[in-house]
């Protein structure tokens, strides 16, 4: 009674849990944080922020510098003599007022959309994960059925051996039961080698993740706490793929008014110190000067203006496409569901069948022939149940992490 009541509580847990939920099936979350963290693709985009902060302090502080240039000159006049003569200009540009708000706007929001992308590629390296682990779970899981079914075969056919030895068995049969064990030991073989080829793969993929000796059993699907549509809900309000679009629009509308506002060149000032006749002749000035913009500019201005445009219409597309994502996970994880679930209960009922067929033929009722197809359907049936276990699961969590409700940082989570 005792140990019934603990059941039905962790049930009961399991049941509550909610969406970030880590599954016993999953290596733990602090883990795979670490390891998303450290993947080169993860690494690559947070070198790229570094590279977005760079440019906007570049663009804070401006492209002008001061100049210097200077001259010297050796003159000669006749009857009068040589002379040394000299020059120097020190000058430097300066923005015109409202262009540099522009570049400091501009380079924040260029370091926006690098956040988020590093986030997005994040976020793709966790799908990469999730389907490299669920491809070792799922053969695994394969291995261990085609085990089982093997070693109960091998006993059925240690038992016909002794029924053939006194002659209450045909040798027939004997020869119908050996095929179906060397049938599944080929079917094990199958499973082990797709088991070893999935776990090699994800060690090499994620070399950082310590793998477990065996692979874990496929755990039963469970349903997020706040339901599927609340999920569903957060893929779009936490798509990071939405936030860098829209940053990278207002980033370029922004660049559109800069080289807009640059169709009027930033002026150069400066100062001039001279010397002529040797020293006889001396003098000092401002000079100043300014680019007349032409038809560059004019083009150049009408091109930051079309690729603004082209930003809010690929802004409007990947909000289109991300709706089309959560969409789509919550009708995959509702029929995904729903597919296990009848697989489940075929997988039962097949058992039940073997069980029965079994006793029939252990009474002399029932032929070996009609016990191995029921054999063979019930293994088909376990089969298709890991199949579509395997399928539930990674719908499910691909739900969660789309939605950044798994392996995400603290903050995403609401945690």
């Amino acid at each position: 009674m005792r140990r019934a009541l603990h059941l039905l509580t962790l049930a009961s847990l399991l049941v509550a849990a909610p969406a970030w939920a880590q599954r016993v099936d999953l290596p733990p979350a602090e883990k795979v944080n670490e390891v998303l963290d450290n993947h080169p693709i993860v690494a690559a985009a947070a070198e790229r922020v570094a590279a977005a902060r760079a440019h906007g302090d570049m663009l804070r502080r401006g492209p002008h510098e001061v100049a210097v240039t200077g001259s010297y000159i050796r003159r000669t006049v006749d009857r009068e003599g040589g002379y040394d003569e000299f020059d120097t200009t020190i000058s430097r540009p300066f923005r015109l007022p409202g262009k540099a708000s522009l570049d400091r706007e501009a380079g924040a929001l260029e370091v926006e959309v690098a956040e988020n992308r590093m986030e997005d590629a994040r976020h793709q390296t966790a799908l990469m994960l999730s389907g490299l682990w669920h491809d070792w779970l799922t053969a695994g899981t394969h291995y261990r059925n085609d085990l089982d079914t093997v070693a109960s075969l091998e006993r059925a056919l240690a038992a016909l051996r002794r029924r053939v030895s006194l002659r209450d068995a045909a040798a027939l049969d004997l020869d119908q039961a050996s095929a179906a064990l060397a049938q599944a030991r080929a079917q094990a073989s199958s499973s082990l080698a797709a088991r070893e080829q999935a776990r090699v793969t994800l060690a090499a993929t994620f070399p950082d993740l310590p793998l477990p000796t065996e692979a874990p059993a496929l755990a039963e699907p469970v349903l997020p706490s706040q339901g599927l549509e609340g999920m569903r809900d957060l893929v779009i309000e936490r798509s990071h793929e939405i936030r860098a679009a829209d940053r990278e629009a207002q980033r370029l509308g922004v660049v559109s008014r800069r080289v807009r506002a640059d169709r009027i060149a930033d002026p150069s000032f400066g100062v001039r110190l001279f010397s002529e006749r040797s020293g006889m002749e001396k003098g000092a000035g401002v000079v100043a000067s300014i680019p007349l913009g032409g038809g560059y500019r004019r083009a150049a201005a009408d091109q930051a203006s079309a690729e603004a445009g082209a930003a809010r219409l690929e802004l409007a597309n990947v909000q289109r496409m991300v709706a089309a994502t959560a969409d789509a996970d919550l009708s995959n994880a509702r029929t995904r569901l729903e597919a296990w679930r009848s697989a489940d209960a075929s997988a039962r009922s097949a058992a039940d069948a073997v069980t029965r067929t079994a006793r029939g033929f252990d009474l002399g009722q029932i032929d070996l022939a009609d016990l191995l197809y029921a054999r063979r359907q019930a293994n088909d049936a376990r089969r298709y149940e890991i199949d579509a276990r395997s399928e539930a699961d990674r719908a499910l969590l691909k739900l969660q992490i789309d939605s950044h409700s798994i392996w995400a940082p603290d903050e995403e989570k609401g945690q």
